[in-house]
């Protein structure tokens, strides 16, 4: 019998929504791909070695993207920018149906990596790091490690504020 190594960790702050998971298997695949379905996910970020098939991610309706970087290291800068493209396609534009989108995103054990990755989310969406990781922390207990809570502190914010005027 398959079952979810850990359960899934919703995070959702001004908008955005991502779904940190461990990796999935071959063989527990299609419980991942229902809990994906129960939380409307448009995207899985996977940022691991292969461990599965894509071909049956993306058969479910949902686009895969790798975004792979070693374990215990800094995302490299086309990691960064390819992660905040997609972030702002689902997100910075206005979604007008009921269901918000959600990304899905896993490294291993879904708490080193991808918490990381949606941290520089938030942080990019007005969050200061101290914020994101604590928000982060207290859905997914054990995420984000010292030398990557480092690494954030020294993230500088590549989005640029919408400067808007009414005249």
């Amino acid at each position: 019998m398959s079952v979810l190594s850990s359960k899934p960790s919703l995070i959702e702050w001004e908008g955005v929504r991502f779904l940190i998971m461990d990796k999935p298997k071959d063989s527990n695949l299609h419980l991942y791909l229902k809990e994906c379905k129960k939380h409307n996910v448009t995207d899985i970020v996977r940022i691991c070695e292969p461990c599965y098939d894509a071909a049956e991610v993306e058969k479910s309706g949902v686009r895969l993207h790798e975004l792979f970087y070693e374990d215990g290291q800094s995302p490299p800068e086309e990691v960064i920018t390819n992660w905040n493209n997609l972030v702002a396609e689902r997100f910075d534009k206005l979604n007008t149906g009921d269901e918000k989108p959600c990304i899905a995103l896993h490294c291993v054990a879904g708490l080193g990596r991808a918490p990381l990755l949606v941290a520089i989310a938030l942080v990019e969406h007005g969050m200061n790091p101290g914020q994101a990781v604590t928000y982060i922390r207290e859905r997914r207990r054990g995420a984000i490690n010292t030398v990557q809570l480092q690494y954030l502190q020294s993230y500088k914010k590549r989005k640029k504020a919408s400067k808007c005027c009414i005249m």
